[in-house]
């Protein structure tokens, strides 16, 4: 199995439409050990999914806004298993402020907690995790591919735009202790978090139009889980800094397919020898 005998940290588990619940999920069928990380009152819903996901998986607190959290995380992991093969870095907040078509009037309070919670929360885990990555190791974090400015994303975007290169520094500090990170850029998906950005229907109903490969926002959630793990085991070795799309290839299209046909004037004799 792709990822027999590995241990597996994952974060943002909440319910079972957490799109780390699906990687969660496939790590496990795929023979990883795992704990997931929780905080606050939401961590209730994080021990009900992972009695869902295996009976016993140990969830840790870890509010990514407490440094104290992550030193504690370290030992509770060296405690718990002695090592550390891969971590999933699944955070991110944004206040309602920061979204929407707000972009010049949010104020630097609601910018600052965005970019903690969303960006600097990558380079806080993996200094967590990478002392116990003795045998090398893989960090994956999930993404929306900002090197575009979207409608409605706004200082979220500039949070992910931020989250892709702090993987290249990562990967750059890191690489010299065989540790890869990477990020995982998918298309628009029906998730808890999804909800809460405004506009995010209109989104998800275009991309299936543009991505050559089709898209589902409620059945893409496997395709995106089967690619995080494939990022955590040892089959990609000498893959790092890099940004894995898994968007039915959104990315390298320019426009929506245009219908040739629709544009030719009525009457138009056709070409010569049609």
């Amino acid at each position: 199995m792709l990822l027999q005998g590995k241990k597996i940290l994952i974060t943002g588990v909440l319910t079972p439409q957490s799109l780390a619940f699906g990687i969660a999920e496939h790590a496990l069928a795929q023979g990883a050990e795992i704990i997931l990380t929780g905080f606050g009152r939401a961590r209730s819903l994080t021990e009900r999914s992972a009695k869902r996901l295996k009976p016993g998986t140990e969830v840790l607190e870890l509010d990514v806004t407490q440094p104290a959290h992550f030193t504690a995380l370290t030992e509770a992991l060296r405690q718990k298993w002695g090592r550390v093969d891969g971590a999933l870095h699944s955070v991110a907040y944004a206040p309602e402020d920061a979204l929407g078509g707000n972009f010049l009037n949010t104020p630097w309070e609601s910018v600052q907690t965005a970019f903690r919670i969303s960006t600097f929360s990558l380079k806080e885990l993996a200094v967590a995790v990478a002392p116990l990555m003795t045998g090398g190791g893989s960090i994956v974090t999930l993404d929306f591919d900002n090197r575009i400015a979207w409608p409605i994303y706004d200082w979220m975007g500039v949070c992910k735009a931020a989250l892709e290169a702090t993987v290249r520094y990562l990967a750059r500090d890191l690489g010299p202790k065989g540790i890869r990170v990477n990020s995982l850029a998918a298309g628009p998906l029906a998730t808890v978090a999804a909800k809460g950005i405004p506009g995010f229907k209109a989104l998800e109903q275009g991309w299936g139009k543009q991505a050559p490969l089709g898209w589902s926002a409620k059945d893409s959630h496997d395709s995106v889980a089967r690619t995080a793990c494939a990022l955590l085991s040892d089959w990609l070795p000498s893959t790092t800094g890099e940004q894995v799309h898994v968007d039915g290839g959104y990315h390298a299209i320019g426009a929506p397919p245009v219908d040739l046909g629709a544009e030719k004037p009525a009457g138009e004799a056709p070409p010569a020898g049609e």
